[in-house]
């Protein structure tokens, strides 16, 4: 009997694979205690292997709930280090755990956790190596209720950089995405900022490599709990996000290649275990 369970265990987990592909959903979280819950319940566990949250310092109880909901992999950092550190060190944790199949998630609930196993197929099947979830496809943005001053920024930005990386992108803001295996390896994300223009310097990275991108229509949510950054920060992220696409232009053109273009000095192939 003892026997028939594990063999039953060792089938459920190989089960839970989508072709042979291990998925790890990963959660940066600051003072999401309030929301954790809600993301992580519609999160789809039949097919998600590994779930790993980092803790960036929060004020609130986010590592507790993250405790109670019984999520394995928590980490912690005990200074505030920034968002983008914070991916930093979700993505090195899901390598080492050998993920094939990457889901940044953020776990404020303003994007459902429904659309992870539509974006991980796309990826298993082999279609596109990356899959982002479109807040502007469709109307999800401002029906969800997206401040117009944001909605005009991201229309205002994305249209930037799509004529300076000469890209078609719906919006290149989201914190919603999927990633193989093979893209997060190939990024020099230690030369990546800490702060959120990350996400921007992530996505011009992958094209620089050759990468494509899908994307995939999502409903979003705006409310008291959720994720924003103040009009300051907006400020600065928008900066970072143009120069980021001037960075890329000259790259592409051979006039300068900035640091997050050059190829990675620090990190090194994770062996999967």
């Amino acid at each position: 009997m003892i026997f028939r369970y594990k063999q039953y265990q060792v089938q459920k987990e190989c089960y839970k694979m989508i072709k042979n592909n291990k998925i790890g959903v990963v959660l940066p979280a600051y003072n999401a205690a309030k929301t954790l819950k809600q993301t992580f319940d519609e999160i789809p566990q039949d097919i998600v292997d590994e779930i790993i949250l980092t803790d960036d310092c929060s004020t609130d109880e986010t590592t507790k709930v993250a405790n109670e909901l019984g999520i394995k992999h928590i980490i912690v950092h005990q200074t505030n280090k920034g968002y983008g550190a914070n991916q930093k060190t979700c993505y090195q944790k899901a390598l080492e755990l050998g993920c094939d199949i990457i889901v940044m998630l953020h776990p404020d609930y303003q994007y459902t956790p429904k659309l992870i196993r539509s974006m991980c197929y796309i990826i298993a099947e082999g279609v596109y190596p990356v899959v982002i979830a479109s807040r502007i496809l469709g109307k999800g943005a401002r029906k969800g209720g997206m401040p117009l001053y944001k909605y005009i920024s991201n229309r205002f930005l994305t249209f930037f950089q799509n004529l300076l990386m000469n890209q078609k992108l719906s919006e290149y803001h989201t914190g919603y995405r999927a990633f193989s295996r093979e893209v997060i390896e190939q990024l020099n994300l230690e030369a990546d900022s800490d702060d959120f223009v990350f996400d921007n310097q992530m996505l011009a990275q992958i094209f620089y490599s050759g990468y494509e991108i899908a994307e995939v229509t999502c409903p979003t949510k705006y409310f008291e709990e959720a994720s924003s950054i103040n009009f300051k920060r907006s400020v600065k992220y928008g900066l970072g996000v143009i120069f980021t696409s001037i960075n890329y232009l000259l790259a592409k053109t051979g006039i300068k290649k900035n640091r997050i273009f050059k190829s990675k000095t620090m990190n090194k192939t994770i062996p999967k275990t």
